[in-house]
């Protein structure tokens, strides 16, 4: 019986197709992408959960509009609010697992999960792209308080329990787990004023309506240096090249205290892990570069970093850690 060889060239066999294909689809399933040099191909949403004009929404839109011009694909920066930024954290978790559609939030992304009864995600639902931004929590007086320094400041508040006025950007937001957190550790008490917002909280301070609010340093750094607010101590383990002199809360008196907010961008669980070390990579390049560098530390922050997997596991950790603050100071959402 003769066989018929296959000239070089010719058509190769149907099963030797099929094969191809199957490796093809195998090689490009979850957890990696076929050709990631390829990604983006399109426009990328990057969904941002607030309104717009925060901290939060700034540095999308500085991120969107470098990535816009490194990628040659459009970045669009789309504001979802509504229940503390669980509606749009929700729709990304949903979202297909490709890259095109990225998430854009704070700490509270891990905060909702705990404070919320029935949180539409979980943290799960998320792969760890990069954390691009971290800030201190600062500890802020009104000028006319007669209080200079944060030992002062508890010496105040432990003389007269639950008198000291304390503005809350949001009510179990990570300004007030810092503030409940010096409570613990200081045995302090205070007169907790819920804000919808750092600026209306703020905005109190400096008319001496209330006397005191934690807040996000970026938001007021202005004021500090306007002498419209004094400011007391940062949460961070760190100072803040923004305002170097004022000290950190362990400084004063509180040894390893350390809570850091961030800004960060999450995917969809199992997208390509090749497509989410592209974003990390050319996320952190154009953050490191000494311009938009010395941009984001005039406005208060720091520029963050760390790969994918070291951001998922800090996600976990920031979940744990509050979990139990938020327990013990019975805080729900208002």
């Amino acid at each position: 019986m003769k066989t018929k060889n296959t000239k070089r060239g010719g058509r190769a066999p149907a099963s030797g197709l099929l094969l191809v294909a199957a490796l093809a689809v195998a090689w490009a399933g979850p957890g990696r992408a076929a050709d990631p040099g390829a990604f983006p191909a399109k426009t990328v949403r990057m969904v941002v959960p607030v309104s717009a004009g925060g901290s939060t929404d700034k540095i999308a839109r500085l991120l969107a509009e470098k990535l816009n011009a490194r990628w040659g694909q459009a970045v669009v920066v789309e504001n979802v609010t509504g229940a503390g930024g669980s509606i749009g954290a929700a729709q990304v978790a949903k979202a297909a697992p490709d890259g095109y559609t990225l998430l854009l939030h704070s700490d509270a992304v891990v905060l909702n999960t705990a404070l919320l009864k029935k949180p539409p995600y979980a943290l799960k639902d998320f792969s760890g792209v990069v954390r691009a931004i971290a800030n201190p929590q600062i500890l802020v007086v009104r000028p006319t308080l007669g209080v200079k320094t944060f030992q002062q400041y508890l010496a105040l508040a432990k003389k007269s329990p639950g008198q000291v006025t304390v503005g809350l950007p949001t009510s179990g937001g990570i300004a007030h787990i810092a503030h409940e957190m010096i409570q613990a550790q200081t045995g302090i008490d205070v007169n907790y004023i819920p804000y919808p917002g750092g600026g209306p909280a703020a905005v109190d301070v400096m008319g001496g309506h209330i006397d005191a609010t934690m807040i996000t340093m970026a938001a007021v750094t202005e004021f500090i240096k306007a002498g419209r607010l004094v400011p007391l101590a940062v949460t961070t383990s760190y100072r803040s090249p923004a305002l170097p002199d004022v000290p950190t809360v362990a400084e004063s008196g509180v040894p390893g205290f350390d809570v850091e907010s961030w800004q960060g961008i999450l995917a969809p669980a199992k997208t390509p892990a090749a497509v989410i070390e592209k974003i990390n990579r050319d996320v952190m390049e154009i953050l490191r570069q000494p311009d938009i560098k010395a941009q984001v530390e005039s406005m208060g922050y720091g520029v963050a970093g760390g790969t994918p997997a070291e951001f998922d596991q800090s996600l976990r950790q920031d979940l744990e850690r509050y979990s139990k603050v938020i327990k013990a100071a019975r805080i729900t959402l208002q």
